[in-house]
């Protein structure tokens, strides 16, 4: 015990004399370990469990193919939910819907997303209020009206009350009706996104339909559930042939396919781009345990010569191994747990990821990435070990330290580490590259319309206000109005969808062209202002004007899509569309004009962004907003200055029509909007991430070839002062050590562009729409060859200055 202390201490003292290398090492393997195991925890989190929900894999709703490719989850008519209950393979069932109320406890209506749910939902989930209790069976009873009690979201609790626990018993009036608060969710509840949970009343014969929630049996597959409820379904269709589109297919999806499917690929892409970082990380450890060991070859001769077995010596090497392994490990933990919710909170956009998601660190692959970094440490501090536990004590104290450059075969290792360092760190500079020019492709993309100064007010209407035609067409426009008049804005518009997304997307007709397939475009809703305050340019025909909007005519205008796709000679005017989806049916105020539903196409206008960033413009018809009127509408305001400083007047104005009516919460720009797209949330993500790794990879990279030189130029100092006194200059010796490693850096950056193009094409399939630039790799390349330059350039002047006669009296 007494002679492993001994060379504890000893290993300490070394570590202590030479920091630049100890910290160095520390570092490398900490920054390997901390990323490893942060991107792995985002991938547990996100993909495999990313809600708290008890057996999370059991619960799964229906999701609808359509055949135009629209998903969506259907409402189920009440016979089915009841055929749902007593199936063999459902366990249990939670019915449910949503709504938008306002919170009229304050001087401004705030709006509320209410989502309703059965008595039974809180057990079905399986998570427990963090303040007070949540529905009991007495507070939502089957077939009555329920109480009025609430359970709130963490987040509304936050925004709302400001995390005040005394709220709890507490009254909340929601369209002027007091709700008792029962209770407060945890942070990670946010099933479907609401703020506030309210039994869902079973008691009304007129809404006879509900989404539905399943929870599948313990013994059953999802396979298994599928084929069970598909004939109960296609019961529903036929029953309720308005209840889906025709030709529609169902299947049982897993709460967790939608993280899934949109974020698998890119998660694991980062996941093995900081695999790389960790080999990286790996290799340079070994690179300086190896040139350490190298430059050490005299001194263990001397502690041979002196009666130093070879067993001690290799005990000896392999402690100072362990310690810096195991120093990196605890830093790298260190760090893991520090900056995990920091860069979570940072980095992961909340469009793409769960609300309230948290993050915990993975205990198995942080056990793994230790072992790892600490195997590492150790394998490549043994080699220089066994190497030097027999070591030629004769020559090796004839010559000196300096003089002796190792092995042939060492020299040959430490070129292959290098090039494996260079060649990884030119993969992942390349994806740095290729995904930073992608999403600077997608920032310069045409929009179609002007983003700036311009935000939208959802403005949704209570529950059965507004009932007629003539009613809710005069409300919509007094509220443009007076919007209009708020200072500042320098014009409002109304419509029912906003760019740059819209699944609005339904099967059409038109007159006189017998289509292939099932030709489909996206159908909006708006008024005469919103292709100015939008500022859309009109190509061809006309807009209709405020007359034809407040009859609610029967007038399309078409974008540049829908006419290069069906009519090839671009004669749009005066052809009539129809969509069958747009009927008259409650809530749904529906213009008479036009009975049979032909609408003829007067204008066309330029396209506008209607299937997110990067996918190409879908088709799309424009109607006057008046003529088909649902429950909630958008209203569009160009501002002078930044849109969300009068967002309290534009509230204020919409109060003044009516004292009840909510704006939609967050009330955000649109250029905010463009930003919170998926893809430019993905596409920042993947570049932020990439240029970091790419970043530690250069910076590891560079430490490593610093190392290798600087061992080299001091073992090489007797050989360089012969040189000089045979006549070499100074020029000579510095081209030489450059020389020395140039073999090493070419072939790692020959490896490393073949494995970047095959890595590119991968990120290709599974990324989609990355941009493979030559000038973006060719910049990669000079700069690789920068950082491998600087990192050699000091040592190789430091050995062009070694004076001949001071060199040739080291001994």
């Amino acid at each position: 015990m007494l002679i492993v202390l001994q060379d504890i201490r000893f290993a300490l003292r070394q570590l202590w004399k030479h920091p630049g290398f100890s910290l160095t090492a520390i570092f490398s393997l900490a920054l390997g370990i901390a990323a490893t195991v942060a991107m792995f925890s985002v991938i547990y989190s996100v993909i495999l469990h990313p809600f708290p929900y008890t057996d999370a894999d059991r619960i799964v709703m229906f999701h609808v193919r359509e055949k135009i490719e629209l998903e969506r989850t259907p409402y189920i008519y009440r016979d089915q939910i009841l055929q749902l209950r007593s199936a063999q393979s459902i366990q249990d069932v939670v019915e449910m819907d949503e709504q938008s109320l306002s919170d009229t406890t304050l001087d401004i209506p705030q709006d509320t997303d209410v989502v309703l749910l059965t008595g039974n939902a809180f057990s079905f989930f399986g998570v427990p209020a963090m303040l007070g209790r949540t529905f009991l069976p007495s507070d939502a009873p089957a077939n009555q009206a329920p109480q009025p009690v609430v359970v709130l979201t963490y987040r509304y609790w936050q925004r709302r009350f400001n995390g005040n626990p005394a709220i709890v018993g507490q009254n909340l009036r929601l369209d002027n009706r007091s709700y008792t608060i029962l209770g407060v969710m945890p942070r990670n509840f946010t099933w479907w996104g609401g703020d506030i949970y309210v039994p869902l009343d079973t008691s009304d014969t007129s809404a006879k339909s509900f989404m539905t929630v399943l929870r599948i049996k313990p013994g059953y597959s999802k396979t298994q559930a599928t084929a069970e409820v598909q004939p109960i379904f296609q019961q529903m269709v036929r029953e309720h042939p308005h209840s889906v589109i025709e030709g529609s297919t169902v299947e049982l999806n897993s709460v967790n396919e939608r993280f899934k499917h949109s974020l698998g690929k890119t998660l694991y892409m980062l996941f093995a781009a900081v695999l790389l970082l960790l080999i990286i990380s790996c290799v340079n450890v070994s690179i300086l345990l190896l040139a350490r060991g190298t430059a050490r070859q005299h001194e263990f001769a001397v502690r041979a010569a002196v009666g130093a077995s070879a067993k001690r010596i290799v005990r000896q090497l392999l402690t100072e191994s362990l310690i810096l392994g195991l120093t990196g490990a605890i830093l790298g933990v260190g760090i893991t747990y520090s900056a995990i919710t920091p860069f979570a909170s940072a980095m992961l956009p909340q469009q793409l990821f769960p609300h309230g998601l948290e993050i915990p660190v993975q205990i198995p692959v942080l056990v793994f990435s230790v072992a790892l970094a600490i195997l590492a440490s150790v394998l490549f501090g043994l080699y220089p070990a066994l190497q030097l536990a027999r070591p030629e004590i004769r020559g090796t104290m004839q010559a000196n330290s300096r003089k002796a450059a190792g092995s042939v075969y060492g020299r040959r290792l430490h070129s292959i580490l290098i090039a494996s360092q260079i060649a990884l760190a030119m993969v992942l500079l390349t994806a740095a590259t290729s995904a930073i020019e992608s999403f600077r492709v997608l920032q310069r993309a045409d929009l179609g319309y002007d983003p700036s100064h311009l935000a939208d007010f959802p403005i949704p209407l209570h529950a059965g206000s507004y009932p007629t035609w003539e009613a809710r067409a005069n409300y919509f426009r007094q509220l443009r109005d007076r919007v209009a008049q708020t200072p500042g804005v320098l014009s409002a518009s109304l419509g029912l969808i906003g760019p740059p997304y819209s699944d609005w997307d339904f099967p059409m007709q038109i007159l006189g062209h017998n289509l292939e397939g099932s030709p489909k475009a996206n159908a909006n809703l708006v008024d005469l202002e919103f292709f100015q305050t939008l500022r859309i340019p009109l190509l061809q025909g006309r807009l209709w004007d405020e007359a034809e909007t407040n009859r609610g005519a029967r007038l399309a205008i078409v974008n540049q899509a829908f006419v290069k796709k069906y009519f090839a000679n671009g004669d749009a005017l005066g052809h009539s569309v129809r969509v069958p989806f747009l009927r008259n049916h409650p809530p749904v105020a529906f213009a008479t004009e036009g009975s049979d539903g032909w609408t003829p196409i007067i204008g066309v206008v330029g396209d506008v962004r209607n299937d997110g960033l990067d996918d190409p413009v879908k088709p799309e018809i424009y109607f006057p907003y008046s003529f088909y009127m649902i429950e909630i509408v958008q209203i569009f305001a160009r501002t002078q200055g930044e849109p969300l400083l009068l967002e309290t007047a534009v509230r204020r104005q919409i109060a003044n029509v009516n004292p009840g009516q909510q704006v939609s919460y967050p009330v955000i720009s649109m250029m905010e909007r463009v930003k919170q797209q998926p893809e430019w949330a993905r596409g920042r993500l993947i570049a932020v991430l990439s240029s970091v790794f790419s970043f530690i990879s250069l910076l590891l990279a560079s430490v490593g070839l610093y190392s290798v030189v600087s061992y080299s130029v001091g073992q090489r100092i007797n050989e360089f002062g012969i040189r000089m006194a045979l006549g070499a200059q100074r020029r000579h010796i510095l081209l030489n050590v450059l020389a020395t490693v140039g073999v090493s850096v070419g072939s790692g950056l020959a490896v490393g562009l073949l494995l970047s193009l095959g890595f590119h094409r991968l990120l290709s399939h599974w990324v989609g729409n990355t941009v493979g630039n030559p000038l973006m790799v060719l910049a990669a390349c000079l700069l690789m060859i920068l950082v491998a330059l600087l990192a050699c350039i000091v040592p190789a002047i430091r050995a062009s200055m070694i004076r001949p006669m001071k060199a040739l009296r080291i001994e």
